[in-house]
């Protein structure tokens, strides 16, 4: 498990690698697409493609003509359940959190609110 997680957070560790990770969160995506909004040549998309496959973070798949790449998830599942482990990454939930918030000042009478702003 261990090289395992190695290689996830080595794929993890280019900020190219996560662009073309979070583009491919949206859908499947033909490898020309993954290469278009980036500066470089085809080839060195085609690797970094290479090392997320290998990490097992995407996969690809011929149809007919063209190369489509996709989002494997369960694969950041092992890197997430490392890092919730050091319980500072457990995820916030902002939506719950504002909500929170609003039913506690709710509950302040509206003068002792202005005055502590």
């Amino acid at each position: 498990m261990s090289s395992e997680l190695d290689t996830v957070f080595a794929a993890l560790a280019d900020p190219t690698r996560r662009s073309i990770l979070t583009m491919l969160l949206e859908d499947d995506m033909a490898v020309t697409d993954v290469a278009e909004p980036f500066e470089m040549s085809l080839a060195a998309i085609s690797k970094h493609l290479t090392i997320l496959t290998r990490a097992g973070l995407i996969a690809q798949e011929k149809r007919g003509r063209v190369k489509w790449c996709k989002l494997q998830p369960d694969a950041m599942r092992a890197a997430s359940v490392w890092m919730q482990g050091f319980g500072q990454f457990e995820p916030v939930n902002l939506d719950a959190f504002e909500r929170f918030l609003a039913s506690e000042l709710d509950d302040v009478p509206s003068a002792t609110r202005n005055s502590e702003v």
